[in-house]
């Protein structure tokens, strides 16, 4: 990855994570101690835009936080990493994001999600950071937002021949949307980033395994993504586009804390994608960011530098 610096725009929702290690989560009516506690920005907007400039990228974050003091922290870690945020716009009369997470011995994860002012992110609010998008290398996308937002970025981004990767996720007003109920915009998208299960629902595919990934993979490129990244976890992603599909295996890690593994790898994927198109180098670079990620407890500060990506990579040729 050299060259002139790349450009990367992330569209997607602010939060603030209130993360507390202990030794099991409990269960209703439980009380249990905390051994660790992270307090920070996160969510995907700022996660993946954080990785993507600890990846070398110049960043913009489309966002949208509450006029509370948690907005202006939010704001305050972003510009921590250099992050631009001209375009994280503030709700005045609501409240940030919120996500209070546990993790336990194991690395595993439960969380409670308050969505705040990520609802009130507009498609006008995408119309002005247009020169933005229609500037930068990468636009990257994810769905847990208004989907007039999100469709509106799409449509802005293909405009302008700005490379488009998509994380599909439901949006935020349609949590329980029927079997591939998605926009026409969204199978526009350069790379689609499902997870399996996501994928599953796309498609209206009753399993979702590994032996099915590439049929689900097949599906998405039909109906228009350039490419399909399907991630996994631990099994690796299945690559699929027009010229075949191939399985990139997981790299194998300690595992600590799951939390920002899926943000590391779309924002570094939309890094190596803001240099080179490559779509399984990419997906090789984005699963080794998204396995550091997993060896350190919390959220944003968890994730992984280049230097250390690549160190991971010559790691993993060398045996």
């Amino acid at each position: 990855m050299a060259g002139s610096k790349p450009s990367v725009v992330v569209v997607g929702g602010s939060y603030v994570d209130i993360a507390i290690r202990c030794g099991q989560i409990p269960s209703a009516g439980q009380s249990v101690s905390g051994s660790g506690l992270a307090y920070t920005a996160t969510g995907p907007g700022p996660n993946q835009a954080a990785e993507a400039a600890l990846c070398g990228c110049e960043v913009h974050l489309i966002s949208k936080v509450g006029g509370d003091p948690f907005g202006q922290m939010v704001k305050a870690n972003l510009a921590e990493y250099n992050i631009n945020t001209n375009f994280v716009y503030t709700a005045e009369a609501k409240n940030t994001g919120i996500v209070v997470t546990l993790v336990n011995a194991e690395g595993e994860n439960a969380d409670c999600t308050y969505t705040g002012a990520n609802s009130a992110l507009l498609p006008q609010d995408i119309d002005a950071a247009e020169q933005i998008i229609s500037e930068a290398d990468v636009c990257l996308i994810h769905g847990r937002l208004p989907q007039e937002a999100i469709t509106k970025a799409i449509r802005c981004a293909k405009l302008h021949g700005t490379r488009i990767i998509l994380n599909p996720a439901r949006p935020i007003e349609q949590p329980g949307r029927e079997n591939g109920a998605l926009p026409i915009e969204y199978f526009s998208a350069n790379i689609l980033i499902p997870n399996l299960y996501e994928a599953a629902d796309i498609t209206a595919q009753s399993t979702a395994n590994i032996r099915t990934a590439k049929l689900i993979g097949s599906d998405l490129v039909a109906r228009g993504a350039d490419s399909a990244v399907i991630t996994m976890g631990k099994r690796g992603c299945m690559v699929v586009d027009r010229a075949g599909a191939d399985h990139i295996p997981a790299f194998e890690v300690e595992l600590v804390d799951q939390t920002c593994s899926g943000d590391a790898f779309a924002g570094a994927l939309a890094a190596y994608c803001a240099v080179k198109d490559d779509v399984r180098e990419a997906v090789k670079f984005a699963g080794a960011a998204g396995a550091l990620a997993c060896t350190k407890f919390g959220s944003i500060e968890a994730l992984p530098t280049k230097a250390e990506i690549i160190e991971l990579l010559q790691k993993e040729d060398i045996e």
